[in-house]
């Protein structure tokens, strides 16, 4: 721990070091062509005077009693903020994840609290809301972002202000609007990895009601993964946005309408080979059978992925949509409508091994959100100011369709026979198959029947005497002979055909969900205030799913589900042998089973009473303490795929609708806070948190296939503190620091549960400690001109990535994260009114390697893959206004 915070420690001081001596600098003379006031201590803004909406009044971060992180406009553009992912640069409590896909498989944090991306039925426990519009999912807010205005970090669950309720807390992003006066930007971009960008915007007026905004951006970058097996690389990028705004304005009255659309085709999502367990041996010897790698060996850092060349990691998304954002003052109120409609797909192609053999794969994944909105609030004041009063009302209708396609590759029945090959030498002394994949190897039941002779364990024996028996191979008075066991046993089971799978699976939720609440704050005096809020939310969501498998290897399960005597009489001695289990996972994945065709309903309603109640006193004007207690609340669903659907086979009572159902989450949340203008160059800000979830909705691995799991109860607690100190008006330096203590209860009970173990545990991929510190320095240099010297970083505490439990000795996971800093850089000129620059960059400073996240390989036991996080990039940005 001590070497960890002293390069942290290092890294701040190189940070500070990187800057001129500012801090002890006077104030730069004025330039003869400015006023003299404009470089004064009494001109520039205090240290965190950004206006924020969090409360749906205009106030400062200061006089907020939430806790909030807000990020101004010149924070965001000096830290190359293009996406909600790099936010998390600048706020220390907010973390993000990639996985499969960065259309499904992008999750946010706060406080330790996410929801699994990679299951499209999931919704987000982080709310992410643009221009006031709900984003349905986290990878749907992933996308590009024009030129923005402010983001707000809300932390802690929301509801009674927001028109979709969150149990974590919510992302509200603010893009700039059309001006009246005529103006716009042109900006690009170049760096390594060959990437170039392209972005720019007009806005101007149509008459003095009336202006018109035009945003458009578009980038390209090589990707950062390669291919052992093949000239290309992965995860690259390659998309654009347009997006256009009309703003009618007048004293009492206006419109904001907004269209956007947006496009990637891109390769992602890649994961390299990070720990490799007693079935790699296997998966390489198919591959180099083919002239190919199976799997890399070399170092993570190295960023080279083993593929099938015949498949891809191709992801096509399509966003587009409209909102209508409506203000009308009513006398002393204010009435406040938000209209949306949003359209969201996602057509993806995977290589769900992970490795060069073509075990299985997907092809034209397809995934689709339909989502309109529709929010109301009034909100106003009474009694002289003593009540400021909210009410408001907010419909969601979404329509979710998934079309799931995992197939069979060309190795399917090759990888089956080897992995039992390796498993059964030990016992039986010899290779034995099952589909005759392996030229000269015999079948199992061959060797049990005795042809060839296999020399059995004395404790097999009275086993193989049996079933000699009943295939009539080897009489015995009084065990019938069985017809057909000993065809089926000497012969190889039923295979799978490449491109057998599900053709196609698909899945429809539909939801209306409905919520009124209500925000009030009674001002007893200036200094003392009572915040009390109530939402009641109604959902209801109706599921629809189509299973189509044809999966041959599933052939031989059937006729033992069905009852057929032989394949009875052949399952069981498979099972006393320990091996059928196994054997049905493999052959007959529960993605593909054959067992689970047909079509299913199902339907789930949920009520829910959700609140807030706060206390805040100001003890000196600069000085705000306060105490809050939020109730909040997150929707059930369904798991769109059939992996939770219980097969006859292994106990269950066969698949159900219901079977894909999870339930909703819930959280009590505590906070006490402490926010300060100890003078006007410097502020502190801290907040003490406890959260205790019930029903947590968890995205774990099972072994074969991703599930979900509602955890009875999880623990965040913790402290944030966040400082901003402006000594000069050219200096601004902005730290924060969380402690998180996320954990599983200890009194869960995980037994048989793919969580088993962690009862007691910090929830994996989130740190401890988390720092932010940035520093942004722009000295005059003439009389329009300042330089600019901007540097950021994050420090994450270690961390244990999703894989097996913990060792119990050192506590770590076999994929895990050191601590480790992210530093980024900027150095150039620019304008004094910002409109024209030129910049250095760099991403990634030190080149630090990192797992973003893992996961256990499906069907490769002791085989985890980790994403990459990005290597260094570094390039060239030239901006001209206009």
């Amino acid at each position: 721990m001590t070497k960890k915070f002293q390069l942290l420690a290092a890294s701040a001081v190189a940070m500070i070091a990187a800057l001129p001596a500012a801090a002890q600098t006077a104030p730069a003379a004025p330039s003869p062509t400015a006023p003299a006031a404009a470089t004064t201590q009494d001109e520039y803004e205090s240290a965190n005077d950004i206006i924020v909406t969090a409360t749906r009044r205009n106030e400062t971060v200061q006089d907020v009693p939430i806790a909030i992180t807000a990020i101004g406009a010149e924070q965001l553009q000096n830290a190359k903020v293009t996406d909600v992912r790099g936010i998390e640069q600048l706020a220390p409590s907010l973390q993000s994840s990639t996985g499969q896909s960065s259309a499904t498989g992008t999750t946010i944090y706060l406080r330790g609290i996410t929801t699994g991306g990679d299951n499209p039925g999931f919704e987000p426990a982080v709310g992410v809301f643009i221009d006031g519009v709900f984003r349905a999912r986290a990878g749907v807010a992933v996308s590009e972002l024009p030129e923005l205005e402010r983001v707000e970090v809300l932390r802690g669950p929301q509801g009674t202000l927001f028109g979709r309720n969150t149990s974590a807390g919510a992302l509200s992003i603010f893009t700039a609007q059309p001006k009246f006066d005529f103006g716009g930007y042109a900006e690009a971009t170049y760096g390594n990895y060959n990437a170039y960008e392209f972005k720019g915007a007009v806005t101007g007026p149509v008459s003095d009601k009336l202006a018109l905004r035009v945003d458009g951006a578009y980038r390209k970058r090589d990707g950062y993964i390669k291919d052992a097996n093949a000239d290309r690389e992965f995860n690259n990028i390659d998309r654009f946005l347009v997006r256009g705004q009309a703003l009618y304005d007048t004293s009492t009255f206006s419109f904001r309408l907004i269209g956007d659309y947006y496009e990637t085709d891109e390769q992602c999502c890649g994961a390299v080979s990070a720990v490799r367990g007693s079935l790699a041996p296997v998966i390489q010897g198919i591959a180099a059978a083919q002239g190919r790698v199976g799997l890399y060996t070399g170092p993570a850092s190295d960023r080279i992925q083993a593929a099938s060349p015949n498949r891809d990691y191709g992801e096509r998304i399509r966003d587009y949509g409209v909102s209508g954002e409506l203000n009308f003052d009513i006398g002393e109120s204010k009435l406040t409508s938000i209209t949306a409609y949003r359209n969201w797909r996602a057509l993806r192609n995977q290589d769900i091994d992970f490795s060069g053999i073509d075990r299985a794969y997907r092809n034209g994944y397809k995934t689709e959100l339909r989502d309109f909105t529709q929010e109301v609030r009034l909100q106003g004041s009474a009694f002289a100011g003593k009540l400021d009063w909210l009410v408001g009302g907010f419909y969601l209708n979404e329509t979710n369709k998934l079309r799931d396609t995992v197939r069979l590759g060309n190795d399917a029945n090759l990888y089956v026979d080897n992995v039992f090959a390796a498993a059964l030498r030990p016992t039986f002394g010899a290779n034995l198959q099952f589909f005759g994949s392996l030229p000269s190897t015999p079948l199992v039941g061959q060797a049990l029947l005795g042809t060839p002779t296999a020399a059995f364990p004395a404790a097999l024996q009275p086993l193989v005497t049996l079933f000699k028996a009943q295939a009539g191979v080897a009489p015995v008075t009084g065990i019938a002979v069985i017809p057909g066991l000993a065809a089926l046993a000497t012969s190889p089971l039923p295979g799978g055909a490449a491109g057998q799978g599900n053709n196609d699976d698909n899945f429809q939720v539909k939801t209306d969900a409905f919520a009124v609440f209500t925000h009030n704050i009674i001002n007893f005096t200036d200094k003392l205030s009572l915040t009390l809020g109530l939402r009641y939310n109604h959902e209801t969501k109706n599921l629809s799913a189509s299973i189509n498998n044809n999966t041959g290897s599933c052939g031989f399960f059937n006729q033992v589900r069905a009852g057929n005597a032989a394949a009875v009489a052949y399952a069981n001695v498979l099972r006393n042998l320990g091996i059928f289990n196994n054997l049905f996972l493999l052959g007959c994945n529960p993605a593909v089973n054959t067992e689970f065709n047909g079509n299913y309903t199902d339907k789930r309603t949920e009520d829910e009473f959700t609140g807030s109640a706060k206390i805040a006193y100001k003890v000196t004007p600069d000085i705000l303490t306060y105490a809050s207690y939020d109730r909040g609340f997150k929707s059930g669903g369904y798991n769109l795929d059939q992996a939770t659907f219980d097969s006859v086979l292994l106990g269950g009572n066969g698949p159900q609708g219901s079977d894909l159902a999870f339930r909703g989450e819930t959280v009590d949340a505590y906070e006490l806070g402490v926010k300060t203008s100890i003078s006007r160059e410097f502020t502190l800000n801290v907040a003490g948190f406890y959260q205790k979830f019930k029903n947590l909705q968890s995205l774990v691995f099972s072994g074969n296939n991703f599930v979900v799991q509602n955890v009875p109860e999880t623990v965040s607690k913790g402290v944030e503190v966040e400082a901003t100190l402006r000594p000069i008006r050219d200096l601004t330096f902005q730290m924060g620091y969380s402690y998180i203590d996320a954990k599983y209860s200890s009194s869960n009970n995980f037994t048989g549960t793919p969580l088993a173990g962690q009862e007691g545990r910090q929830l994996q991929n989130q740190p401890e400690n988390t720092i932010t510190i940035s520093s942004t320095y722009t000295p005059r240099l003439t009389g329009d001109w300042n330089a600019l010297f901007h540097v950021d970083m994050r420090y994450n505490s270690e961390v244990n990535i999703p894989s097996a439990g913990a060792n119990p000795i050192t506590g770590r996971a076999p994929l895990s994260n050191e601590g480790y800093p992210l530093i980024s850089a900027r150095v150039g000129i620019q304008s004094e009114d910002r409109r024209r620059s030129l910049e250095f960059f760099v991403e990634n400073l030190t080149n630090q390697y990192y797992h973003i996240t893992g996961f256990g390989v499906p069907e490769q036991t002791g085989n985890y893959a980790a994403y990459p996080g990005l290597p260094r990039f570094y390039g060239i940005t030239g901006r001209f206004g206009f």
